[in-house]
């Protein structure tokens, strides 16, 4: 039974491929067989646009030597007919930690160790332990036999291999999954450049967020670049030296989500470099973004299980996005390849890289054409890692890295037998096993027992004892060589076992097996029936799966289509107009191409307009919350007394569902503030709520603010002595903090002003280019404004004498609860305040508070604006501006300025936007009474004639939502009564940020996937 192959082709393992070490001795007679091996009848999948069929594959030393129908097979070549069976080239993984050392990664939030500000790597290197552009893999690399056969398992025979840590992670080495040692593995030392967002093992204080890796990424390629033009006298950093060899091989990015893969890709767009990307298996959620990119993407196959919904109180912990990510995950590939974007699929990131076929397959069934498959798995990683001429298809010349496989490799069925790396065999399954299958009449001790059905594949049968009362056992099956063990119980209720031994006999099995009592006894399976094999699928056929919609955002209240702007007339409205003909009664407002077009009474209706009757509502223009802190995955850079390189535009998180809550309480636009951790904050962004629309559709980029704080928060003084490192620690460091950013910044900015006056311009003279500098030059020059965190007199005070001194304007002081004590001198220099509406004595700087700040501010002449700084109290700022009347008197139509017009002027946006005038933008509200009262609340939300909120609308949306979480909940629980594995729901909240928030770099990355 179970012939083994003959004693010649069991040698082709045995082979030691000697050519490989040439400049080695070895120890013993050298053995220099030539290694000539013909494949003939096969199949012969030479890439994934040429099959040839009853070919012959002839590989010689390791090498293809021809791959072909009619192949001339020299003298003493050992030939392996494979009767129909399928070759393939062996695939290749681009993003491999084979051979790589373990990562110790960074402590977690939390674990309160003294902060480390600088780098504990010794040695004539970068500041910044995350940096290892040094890292080189070919040195790295040792061979691990155990990952190499886990690997060629599942038919990959060469990896892309490089260290996984760190922001800059250095070059990576294309390998091979043979069993030599690394000098014969590595087939190209520097194949490749990686990047990551990930600190990896470096505990360096210095970046603790992702805003902050992307400002460090930015300023290492500038420090680079400087590096390699300026004098090298200056300084030796072999980090830069080893960053600027590596920046010109192909660049791959390891990402975990869609946004974090377009923030990559925005990184690369700014130093001309275009990376591959890999992905986080979300990609299909932005699709036209990720398509904008012009990347080639590496995709995981890393599908969610179902959750355990059976308890209603466990589904409730699941989100929309949640359900319908387990959903249409999957589809993912399928929708990566209908796009049209390259892509390559890795076995990387997977709970169980056994699923890997099984994922694969599932792909296909969700509609991956099976050739882009195989071409994401071969030829297309061979030409990314620029390895075309040597691995990814078996063509002539090419390294004898190929599969043998029963049927086509994404068959339900297939079985890989073979996985050839240069040109050495590794056996997984045995390619001449006899078909043993059947219904066979059992008999122990020559009497008949039942049954005995072998059903499955040939090389791995099902095997069943069917007992005469047709009691069905599934046995315990061990083949080992040419030796049958079966164990099984026949009546479970007694643990009684029968042991089986047995081989291929003429008529079926025979052989000896031992009773529960210990007697040894014969036993027969004699064949009665030939086992019928049901007809195969055609595996070339994607199948259509039906799922759910994509919604934009990919979240509950997402829209299948995003909105589109109208053209509107609004009739007989109160219209809010914020100029001065005040407020308008029973007025029409006509809205076109996103602008306001018309104001006036009894206006006609353009061609095509849809009419809103406006009838006892009041029309306003869209509030602006000035300090908010939604719509982000962070808010804090912390690591540094400045963090002015960030930039909050870099996270951006348009699935926040405070968008459209916040687009419910009549927010149209707001500005998103770094947090109050450091003196100097990061540079901030102004979005509007567009909700559903791309990061960048949502920016107004020409809005350059800037975030300071004042207070409690920049010392860490009050964090515990273990985190007391960080300069400064007292209200007298913060002042010096100013001044020292501020006059090196005013040096910055005449080096750069004296280096472009020069009539001749030397490349190595040029200044180093600082981004942190850069946001303060900007500053200095009025073209970029400053939001202040502030609560008490004398730091308001001291931080305006910084200004006076050095030269620079504060634009708005927020927060600013002890306004009232200084309004006079904030009104002389033009500074305005943006405020709470009474909001005090929640912690020490805010005891003196008192609600009619905003008031005394206005009445001295500022522009003042109420903010919420709140997730929650943004949807009824309308409520907080109406508390400014109740407190000092207000007029109503200045109060209501304070969250429309105000603010817009505090963010120089007032020319586009929060008033209605002609021209301007249409971000209107209309409102269902006085937008002062507390029973207010808008009809529709509308930005740049787009309707972003409808309460009709919404109405309608939570049905379909509610039957939508039971549609797949329903789906769930089925595959869970399967006997599919599920997850365990895990209770998840949206983050709603403030000022102080702090979390770990971990922390928060997981909390975005």
């Amino acid at each position: 039974m179970f012939k083994r192959l003959s004693t010649l082709l069991a040698g082709i393992s045995l082979s030691i491929f000697c050519y490989g070490q040439e400049t080695f001795p070895q120890n013993g007679a050298y053995d220099e067989r030539p290694g000539r091996y013909a494949f003939t009848n096969a199949v012969i999948v030479v890439d994934s646009r040429t099959v040839i069929t009853n070919g012959t594959l002839l590989i010689e030393n390791g090498i293809i030597r021809e791959a072909g129908k009619q192949v001339k097979i020299p003298s003493g070549t050992v030939i392996t007919d494979l009767k129909g069976k399928y070759i393939y080239p062996s695939l290749i993984d681009l993003d491999s930690d084979y051979g790589m050392p373990e990562v110790r990664r960074m402590p977690s939030a939390g674990s309160r160790q003294t902060p480390q500000l600088e780098s504990n790597k010794k040695g004539a290197f970068g500041w910044n332990q995350a940096i290892q552009a040094e890292n080189d893999a070919s040195e790295l690399f040792v061979p691990d036999t155990k990952k190499a056969a886990d690997l060629r398992k599942l038919g990959f025979g060469t990896v892309l291999v490089h260290d996984h840590d760190g922001i800059v992670r250095g070059n990576g080495s294309v390998v091979t999954l043979n069993e030599g040692p690394a000098n014969t593995a590595i087939l190209i030392r520097k194949a490749s450049a990686h990047f990551s967002f990930s600190k990896g093992s470096s505990s360096q204080t210095y970046p603790s967020s992702t805003m902050g890796v992307v400002a460090l990424l930015r300023q290492n390629y500038y420090d680079a670049d400087w590096y390699a033009k300026a004098e090298k006298s200056k300084e030796t950093n072999i980090s830069l030296e080893a960053f600027n060899q590596i920046k010109t091989l192909p660049s791959f990015f390891e990402t975990n989500d869609k946004y974090s893969l377009l923030r990559a890709d925005k990184v690369g767009d700014e130093f001309g470099v275009q990376y591959v990307i890999r992905g986080g298996g979300d990609e299909y959620q932005r699709l036209n973004e990720i398509k904008a990119t012009k990347a080639t993407l590496i995709m995981p196959l890393n599908f969610p299980d179902a959750y355990d919904v059976a308890d209603p109180w466990d589904a409730d912990l699941v989100s929309m996005s949640e359900l319908k990510h387990w959903e249409l995950a999957p589809k993912n590939p399928a929708e990566i390849a209908k796009a049209g974007i390259p892509f390559a699929l890795t076995s990387a990131g997977m709970k169980n890289r056994s699923d890997f076929w099984k994922n694969i397959k599932t792909a296909i069934n969700y509609g991956l054409p099976k050739e882009k498959a195989l071409e994401a798995l071969t030829t297309l990683p061979a030409r990314l890692m620029k390895a075309e001429d040597k691995v990814g298809s078996l063509k002539t010349g090419m390294l004898a890295n190929f599969i043998i496989t029963s049927q086509d490799l994404f068959d339900k069925d297939n079985i890989i037998y073979e996985n050839w790396v240069q040109g050495k065999k590794f056996i997984l399954a045995p390619i001449d096993a006899p078909d043993i299958r059947g219904t066979y009449s059992l008999s122990l001790n020559n009497q008949s027992t039942g049954k005995l059905q072998i059903t499955g594949s040939v090389e791995k049968p099902d095997y069943k004892v069917i007992l005469r009362d047709s009691v069905k056992i599934t046995p315990k099956t061990i083949l080992t060589d040419e030796l049958l063990t079966l164990t099984y119980q026949p009546d479970k209720s007694k643990s009684e076992t029968i042991r089986l031994t047995g081989w291929k006999s003429d008529t079926g099995l025979t052989g000896e097996g031992k009773l529960p009592d210990g007697s040894v006894v014969p036993w027969t399976a004699v064949l009665s029936e030939k086992f019928q094999a049901s007809a195969a699928k055609d595996s070339l056929k994607a199948d259509s799966v039906q799922t759910g919609k994509i919604l934009y955002p990919f979240v509950g209240y997402g829209n299948e289509e995003l909105p589109k702007s109208e053209t509107v007339l609004i009739r007989n409205a109160t219209v809010w107009t914020n100029e001065n003909d005040g407020i308008l009664q029973n007025t029409d407002v006509i809205v076109q191409n996103g602008k306001i077009s018309k104001i006036g009474k009894s206006l006609s209706a353009p061609s095509g307009a849809r009419t809103v009757d406006g009838s006892g509502k009041h029309l306003t223009s869209g509030i602006i919350d000035e300090h908010s802190h939604i719509a982000l995955f962070t808010i804090n850079e912390g690591g540094q007394s400045s963090s002015a390189e960030v930039r909050m535009s870099d996270v951006i998180n348009p699935d926040d569902i405070n968008i459209y809550r916040q687009l419910a309480g009549g927010v149209t636009a707001s500005h998103l503030l770094h947090g109050s951790a450091n003196s100097i904050g990061g540079q901030s962004a102004l979005i509007k709520l567009k909700w559903g629309a791309s990061q960048n559709e949502m920016l107004l980029p020409e809005v350059k603010t800037i975030k300071f704080a004042l207070g409690e928060n920049v010392k860490q003084s009050n964090w515990g002595d273990i985190v007391r490192t960080r300069f400064p620690q007292t209200r007298m460091g913060v002042e010096q903090v100013y001044f020292d950013h501020f006059l090196r910044a005013k040096e910055y900015a005449n080096r750069w002003k004296t280096y472009n006056a020069a009539s001749k311009k030397s490349a190595s003279g040029a200044p180093r280019r600082d981004i942190e500098l850069d946001a303060l030059a900007e500053i200095l020059a009025s073209e970029r404004f400053i939001t202040c965190h502030s609560y008490v007199q004398s730091e308001i005070n001291m931080l305006m004498h910084v200004a006076d001194s050095l030269n620079f304007k504060i634009n708005t002081f927020t927060h600013i609860l002890e306004g009232y004590k200084v309004a006079d001198k904030m009104a002389k220099r033009g500074i305005g305040g943006s405020t709470f509406a009474d909001w005090w004595a929640y912690k020490m700087e805010v005891k003196e508070a008192i609600p009619y700040n905003a008031a005394l501010m206005y009445h001295e002449g500022i522009t003042v604006a109420i903010n919420s700084d709140d997730a929650e109290m943004a949807r009824r700022l309308n409520q907080e501006a109406a508390k400014t009347v109740e407190y000092g008197g207000v007029p109503e139509a200045e109060a209501w300025k304070m969250v429309t017009l105000n603010p817009a002027k505090l963010l120089h946006i007032d020319n586009r936007t929060g008033s209605i005038k002609s021209g301007k933008d249409a971000d209107l509200v209309l409102w269902n009474t006085n937008p002062l009262s507390i029973y207010a609340r808008p009809e529709f939300t509308m930005i740049e004639g787009a309707v972003y909120f409808d309460r009709k609308k919404d109405e309608e949306k939570q049905k379909s939502i509610a039957a939508e979480r039971e549609r797949l909940i329903q789906k769930m629980i089925s595959d869970k009564a399967e006997g599919k594995p599920v997850q365990k729901p895990q209770s998840s909240q949206p983050r709603m940020w403030h000022c102080e928030d702090i979390v770990g770099i971990h922390a928060e990355q997981e909390a975005s996937k």
